[in-house]
């Protein structure tokens, strides 16, 4: 393995018939024992961190949390912390259905509005600035408390007051520049990956606002059944571009992703 100019080898034999039979369930299953026989040997700890799992084709998953189960089943210091979208928990069920049971799967969204204020007022105290409570608002507000958007506002917030304290007018300067880099990057790159049937289908949601909505109403709003839609819905799912949180519902899957739509698609040509 190698990264940048560090290159890390194991100058070992392989042994035969171990995790060497080409069925991916099975093998992944006996290296995982192997490593957390010997990590507990060593009174030490393997995790595996893995990001975006949701986009882990189902046999690889299903092979994943196999390996996972029996290293639970033979108590062996051996962690998976995943993290992904909402819709990781029904692919994760898909792939084995023990998964829910074996794993834990806390939400993680948008921060409690304590905590967002707290996000940005903390780091600003630190450098001996202030910040006012209608700016505080402002910035609140516009990122609906979103982590990431909670550091590209402070960030840009920062960069317009010329000094402390950050009053309204700084926030909504940062504002447009902000959603002028979100549109250029963060949206822009989803919004790439899409069809043009799919990009209909997000444009006629972002109508509704920001959600969820009913399959139906996105339905009514392009003319058309939802039967046919189905495939697009599920494509955009499959995409990482929106969720269901509950049958029927269909929401997006990023805060604001409604207004970048109506944006980028302005007036009735999507219809």
């Amino acid at each position: 393995m190698t990264y940048s100019d560090i290159e890390v080898g194991f100058d070992f034999d392989p042994e035969p018939g171990l995790a060497d039979n080409g069925d991916l369930e099975h093998d992944l299953q006996a290296l995982l024992e192997e490593v957390g026989r010997a990590a507990k040997a060593a009174d030490m700890a393997v995790v595996i961190f893995i990001d975006e799992l949701q986009y882990v084709d189902e046999d690889e998953l299903a092979a994943l949390i196999t390996a996972m189960h029996r290293c639970a089943q033979a108590r062996l210091p051996v962690m998976l912390v995943g993290a992904g979208l909402p819709q990781l928990r029904g692919r994760m069920g898909n792939a084995k259905s023990y998964a829910e049971r074996l794993f834990n799967f806390p939400m993680v969204g948008p921060l409690p509005e304590a905590a967002a204020r707290f996000a940005i007022t903390k780091p600003l105290q630190d450098q001996q600035v202030a910040i006012t409570e209608d700016a505080l608002d402002s910035l609140v507000a516009a990122t609906h408390c979103y982590p990431y958007f909670l550091q590209e506002w402070g960030k840009q917030s920062w960069d317009c007051a010329d000094e402390s304290p950050i009053d309204k007018s700084d926030v909504e300067s940062a504002t447009q520049v902000t959603v002028a880099v979100l549109d250029e990057s963060f949206f822009l790159v989803r919004f790439d990956r899409l069809t043009p049937s799919e990009k209909k289908y997000m444009r006629a949601m972002a109508e509704l606002g920001p959600g969820p909505h009913r399959s139906g109403a996105i339905a009514d709003a392009l003319g058309r059944p939802v039967t046919a839609l189905a495939p697009i819905r599920n494509g955009l799912i499959a995409k990482g571009m929106i969720w269901s949180p509950s049958h029927g519902d269909t929401a997006f899957t990023v805060p604001l992703f409604d207004e970048f739509m109506r944006r980028i698609m302005p007036g009735d040509d999507w219809r």
